[in-house]
């Protein structure tokens, strides 16, 4: 069964250009995604940092019906499953993306993944044998 690339809304803070834009307390050191002005630990101010966008999948699930429209908007072809899941960074956070696969069965907790951000949820895909060296 393929997944489909369905758009999403998400913080604009996130841009494909940049990266996967975090930040980090100053205080206690935690790392959010996405970024925050203000720690949501203890408060501190955080400070911007580019996350590396390489990780292991969490958890996950699929989306086998159609969100409610407004405000989702089917794709021309109509509504395709597609798997969710949360992605852990090499920095201990957790970010909830849209897996790009295209085989639902091929889904499994552990696997390496790589993060990027866009308009909309960040997206995730399988990371090749070279990305997983690196």
């Amino acid at each position: 069964m393929a997944g489909a690339l369905i758009p999403m809304t998400t913080d604009p803070r996130s841009q494909a250009t940049a990266g996967l834009q975090g930040a980090r307390c100053s205080g206690c050191s935690v790392t959010v995604y996405p970024a925050e002005d203000a720690c949501p630990r203890c408060g501190g101010p955080a400070d911007p940092v580019a996350l590396q966008g390489t990780g292991t999948l969490w958890t996950w699930t699929v989306q086998r019906y159609a969100p409610k429209s407004p405000p989702y908007e089917p794709p021309p072809g109509g509504f395709v499953p597609f798997a969710l899941g949360y992605v852990e960074l090499a920095e201990d956070v957790r970010v909830a993306a849209v897996l790009d696969l295209d085989d639902l069965d091929d889904i499994r907790i552990g696997m390496p993944l790589s993060v990027t951000a866009g308009p909309g949820v960040p997206r995730a895909r399988p990371t090749t044998p070279a990305e997983e060296r690196s």
